[in-house]
């Protein structure tokens, strides 16, 4: 490269940083909200620009450009910040724990509703065994039953509903 295109490539590099730097930095910290981290991002960006222009780029829009590099960097910063956040939370003695109570009386809930099937009318315990212990669909119900599968639709929310009113019931019993 000769003296004259180095020249003429600082003053391209230098117009676009005197053009375009706030912007890059607002768009930077808007995007990682870190003054810090986003001033080291537009400064990195204007130095992978010096770079590509000295192996002789050529670049048709500056700032098109220079917002490309950013997003690039920005999303490296995004992946590189949440690897490092989870190690640093666990050297600083932060243990994951999991609380599994919720999950536990969930699961005790439901087999107090699966047992309460049983008080339920004829019509609507089949249906309710086969939707809710079986899992099968509302199709397969009326392809086993021979009922059309707006019966069993209607026969599945009727047997919740009355569910609902048995579980209610028993838990009032309880307290």
């Amino acid at each position: 490269m000769t003296p004259k295109q180095l020249i003429a490539r600082r003053a391209i590099l230098s117009l676009a940083h005197s053009d375009f730097n706030k912007g890059l930095n607002s768009y930077a910290f808007f995007k990682v909200n870190n003054r810090a981290t986003s001033d080291d991002l537009v400064q990195d960006t204007f130095v992978k620009t010096w770079r590509y222009l000295i192996k002789g780029g050529k670049i048709e829009v500056m700032k098109a450009f220079l917002f490309h590099i950013l997003n690039n960097l920005i999303v490296d910063e995004y992946r590189r910040r949440k690897t490092s956040s989870l190690d640093v939370l666990l050297e600083k003695g932060f243990e994951p724990s999991t609380d599994r109570s919720e999950q536990l009386f969930d699961f005790i809930d439901g087999k107090a509703a699966l047992l309460l099937i049983q008080h339920l009318p004829l019509k609507y315990q089949r249906v309710m065994r086969m939707k809710y212990k079986q899992d099968l669909s509302l199709k397969e119900i009326a392809l086993i039953t021979g009922q059309s599968r707006n019966t069993v639709s209607v026969q599945a929310h009727r047997g919740l509903e009355k569910l609902k009113s048995l579980y209610g019931k028993s838990t009032k019993r309880l307290t």
